[in-house]
């Protein structure tokens, strides 16, 4: 491998990890209504487990409200039945058409258990960083210590290494003060 060949896995690597991170917020439930919060439930439609974005189109009317409209009528109470059987814990309202999901306001303790949760994947989020960025120092100085490449080599690539995991950190850092300010509200 050369330089080049690390530096690009490593910031794909990186890259995918802000976005499983980005993936993982969008799932915590705050006092703000989110269609990502149910998109992705599994629906038995007709004995197959499918996606509920791909069953309803899943709107947030206002900001303390989520609306699932299924095509298909009769995916009604199969829809309810996933959402029920989800760990959302908010309880459907069904009125034969449409099924809404009313976001209650949040408690200072259930606050404080979903800041818990945002700096857990975080934090999550920087050791992969930081063990990709290892990974890659490995490598360096693997081709250093084969000849392929000089001390000053080294060290530029291991700065810039560096200069990746900083910026990657850095937007892990920025999604979850945003995710905080939602959370306090």
């Amino acid at each position: 491998m050369t330089v080049k060949e690390i530096l690009h896995d490593s910031e794909n690597k990186m890259k995918k990890t802000l976005e499983a991170a980005q993936r993982e917020f969008s799932t915590v439930r705050t006092g703000r209504a989110s269609t990502a919060l149910v998109e992705n439930i599994k629906v038995d439609y007709y004995g197959a487990l499918t996606p509920l974005k791909q069953v309803a189109a899943v709107t947030t009317p206002d900001a303390r409200l989520v609306a699932i409209q299924p095509w298909d009528k009769a995916a009604l109470v199969e829809i309810e039945k996933a959402i029920l059987k989800s760990d959302i814990g908010i309880a459907p309202t069904n009125d034969g058409k449409v099924i809404r999901l009313s976001m209650p306001p949040l408690t200072q303790e259930r606050r404080a258990e979903l800041d818990k949760v945002v700096k857990k994947i975080a934090e999550d989020g920087h050791v992969s960083i930081r063990t990709t960025r290892h990974g890659a120092n490995e490598g360096i100085k693997k081709l250093e210590k084969d000849k392929a490449i000089t001390e000053d080599e080294k060290f530029k690539a291991e700065d810039a290494v560096q200069k990746l995991t900083d910026k990657y950190i850095k937007e892990i850092d920025t999604t979850l003060a945003m995710k905080e300010k939602e959370i306090t509200g």
